[in-house]
């Protein structure tokens, strides 16, 4: 979910299986053959829920799957954890999960949205406070219509790097990309899924991932196929969001969302009360009045400069007199704390509903993300309970959050160059796999992803638009810590999955 802006070739994907007990973990004292390590701790748990208005009787495997290079040496441990309806049915859809960072583990869609159980934290952008936070039955989890494997990467979750292996041969845009498909094969083949149907979701740089992964997946003669591609937070295209000085389009990208913001603060004069024709306004002048003006720069005359401000300052709730010293260019980390400085408080990034209140009014910008640390808190803790006690996965290490990954390498392919838009490769997955179907997810008040930008990198050229559909939702980059747009999200990924 967060995010800031070896290569494993064809390694031999092995899950060891030691003998497994129903409801406890599996012992891991036989050594893998070709190491010193220990076997993969492996805990099978069943359990029945009601899912989609349907009754289901599922298998949670949480685990270590160790990825071995040419050799047959481990070289990492990825941690997962699957929900298979029971019945072994070979066709059930199945769908592939992680969160993003680079460096988050998959916690968040798991306790927030998908999974059988969630943490209930307030659902109107107040902090979450202190402990206990409740653990509760999830009825909108798509068990009933998919079952679900959650991933970890390289460095996230209880996953790691082994042995003499460093875990930097594993953070990059390429490198994770082929350990996670790596993963998925092997996952396949051990769960005699191949001809299921199958999706790929993830979020904010899980999105990234997805592309990336969809390439690997489908982009050789071994193809695993894929039916749909879940978005959710969309980043494809790191460039035209880039905040480096000459690039209007950080700009125009983020102005629809600030619009949004300023609406649901109450800070629009004659505020509309649709929030989407607003934003739909909104977006029509930043890819129209705004991005004209911005590239004309210093050229830009005086009265069209003029007419540009105030409508700049109608959508985006802010005086005419700061857009000017700001020559008309501001960017989200200014505008969460100018926004509402006349009360006192600053705006979150990750779901600008949330209100912090800083060291003082005066600064530049805000002290921390409030839309962040109004959640962690729930999350980390529900998820380190719910995993080492509901589904008996036995550890001493710490179940990494967010953070764990550094010096992560924006390179692709390994050559040195970097190519920050991945948008590319899901429109060739889209052009040569017919039966693909694009969902993304986007909510209104998300700066760490902004709708709008989502939208410029899919409706670039080669990306083929009648298989993407756009869905809205009146909250942030979590959109189902909001209980409405949980449903909402749910809801829709559900018909996606069903319409396959």
């Amino acid at each position: 979910m967060w995010m800031k802006p070896i290569f494993i070739g064809f390694a031999v994907f092995c899950l060891s299986a030691p003998a497994l007990a129903a409801d406890k973990p599996a012992e891991p004292a036989m050594a893998d053959k070709a190491s010193d390590l220990p076997a993969p701790i492996i805990s099978v748990t069943r359990h029945t829920g009601q899912f989609g208005g349907t009754s289901v009787a599922y298998t949670a495997t949480a685990s270590e799957t160790y990825l071995k290079g040419d050799d047959g040496t481990p070289r990492a441990s990825i941690y997962s954890t699957a929900y298979t309806k029971d019945g072994n049915d070979p066709r059930r859809p199945v769908t592939f999960l992680f969160n993003g960072g680079p460096g988050s583990a998959s916690l968040w869609l798991h306790m927030g949205a998908f999974g059988p159980k969630r943490v209930a934290i307030p659902s109107d952008a107040r902090d979450d406070g202190a402990p206990p936070y409740p653990i509760v039955d999830n009825p909108e989890s798509l068990l009933d219509v998919t079952d679900i494997v959650f991933i970890d990467p390289v460095g996230t979750g209880f996953s790691r790097a082994l042995g003499k292996t460093e875990a930097k041969e594993f953070w990059g845009v390429t490198k994770d990309a082929k350990s996670i498909a790596q993963f998925i094969r092997g996952w396949l083949s051990e769960n005699n899924r191949w001809n299921a149907p199958k999706f790929l979701g993830g979020e904010s740089y899980g999105t990234t991932r997805s592309a990336a992964v969809a390439k690997e997946l489908e982009g050789s003669y071994n193809d695993v196929a894929l039916n749909g591609i879940i978005l959710i937070s969309t980043i494809l295209d790191f460039g035209a969001q880039a905040e480096v000085p000459g690039n209007e389009m950080a700009y125009v990208v983020n102005m629809p969302t600030m619009a949004a913001t300023a609406w649901y603060h109450n800070k629009v004069a004659n505020r509309p009360t649709d929030l989407a024709a607003f934003v739909a306004e909104a977006r029509a002048f930043a890819g129209g009045e705004y991005l004209a003006a911005l590239t004309k720069g210093q050229a830009l005359p005086e009265a069209e400069r003029t007419a540009v401000r105030a409508k700049l300052a109608r959508f985006s709730g802010l005086s005419e007199t700061y857009l000017d010293r700001a020559d008309l260019r501001v960017l989200p980390g200014r505008f969460y704390k100018e926004l509402l400085r006349d009360r006192g408080r600053s705006v979150g990034r990750l779901d600008s509903r949330y209100l912090g209140i800083d060291l003082d009014a005066a600064g530049e910008e805000p002290d921390n993300d409030p839309s962040f640390y109004g959640i962690d808190a729930g999350y980390t803790a529900a998820f380190n309970a719910y995993a080492r006690t509901t589904l008996n996965f036995k550890t001493e290490r710490q179940y990494v959050t967010i953070g764990g990954v550094r010096d992560w390498d924006w390179s692709m392919e390994g050559d040195g160059k970097f190519y920050f838009n991945v948008a590319p490769y899901l429109g060739k997955a889209l052009r040569e796999n017919s039966g693909l179907r694009i969902f993304v997810a986007q909510g209104y008040y998300d700066f760490a992803t902004p709708f709008y930008g989502a939208e410029y990198a899919l409706s670039r050229s080669g990306i083929p638009q009648d298989r993407i559909q756009f869905h809205y939702y009146d909250a942030g980059h979590m959109m189902y810590v909001r209980d409405e747009d949980r449903a909402k999200l749910t809801r829709d990924v559900r018909n996606f999955i069903r319409a396959r």
